[in-house]
């Protein structure tokens, strides 16, 4: 059986395809995403007819803002896979989805398994800790806390998050919210920067915190793909370094 020509839109799903064994499927991706193959713009203008020249069984795309282009796509006739979780559970389950569009449903079920059995360890490893206060910024002009999936993350890495409830869109905070809630701990992982962000940009803000500064990887909080539980486990070794 010919395998399926992919061409991935979301840097979530072309990180999940690589966990989930096969990369070698993929035809195309965006410039965001990290794997080397023909690129066919950025996550929100993909150029359609680049896309059209791959000839895709199967297009990949996530997250709300991505909605019109899957109608689009749709209406083009290509068959789309599209991800919008919002909750930790949500994010595994759609490992499953994706592995069931690409054909390997197996790689699916052996993926979450593998994730939720990390996600077990970490839970003994931060067990009966103190669950300190995180704070976690996603954009910084205006700040704004992480919503999603992170309120999640911060639980499962053995956290205390008051500033988002789980499932809920990141939400612009002053100075007074975060302050008032007195983190132990914030972390910015600034969408589009990487790691390329110093600790300096909280603390010349004037906010009043005595908080330890942890700078992440933005793909590790941000992106709803296997990374995300590398980013949980990154979370509890910066919130219990002693139990590691």
């Amino acid at each position: 059986m010919e395998q399926p020509r992919i061409v991935s839109l979301a840097p979530s799903a072309t990180a999940t395809l690589t966990a989930l064994g096969v990369a070698d499927r993929v035809v195309g991706v965006t410039t965001h995403c990290e794997l080397d193959r023909p690129t066919v713009g950025g996550w929100l203008n993909p150029d359609y007819e680049m896309v059209a020249d791959l000839d895709p069984d199967l297009v990949c795309t996530s997250d709300d803002l991505q909605g019109e282009i899957r109608d689009g796509l749709q209406k083009r006739g290509y068959r789309v896979h599209h991800h919008e979780p919002s909750r930790l559970d949500a994010v595994l389950a759609g490992f499953k989805s994706l592995a069931a569009a690409a054909g390997v449903d197996d790689a699916g079920k052996q993926l979450v398994a593998d994730c939720r059995q990390r996600l077990d360890a970490v839970a003994e490893t931060v067990g009966g800790g103190d669950d300190p206060v995180v704070y976690c910024e996603e954009w910084s002009d205006p700040p704004m806390a992480a919503g999603n999936w992170v309120p999640d993350a911060v639980d499962a890495a053995g956290g205390h998050y008051p500033f988002v409830d789980p499932g809920d869109r990141s939400q612009e905070v002053g100075q007074e919210t975060v302050v008032d809630a007195d983190p132990d701990h914030a972390v910015l992982h600034i969408c589009g920067t990487g790691d390329n962000v110093s600790a300096d940009r909280l603390r010349e803000r004037g906010w009043s915190l005595d908080a330890e500064v942890h700078v992440v990887d933005d793909s590790l909080l941000n992106q709803p793909s296997p990374k995300l539980i590398d980013g949980i486990e990154l979370l509890a070794v910066r919130l219990y370094p002693e139990c590691v």
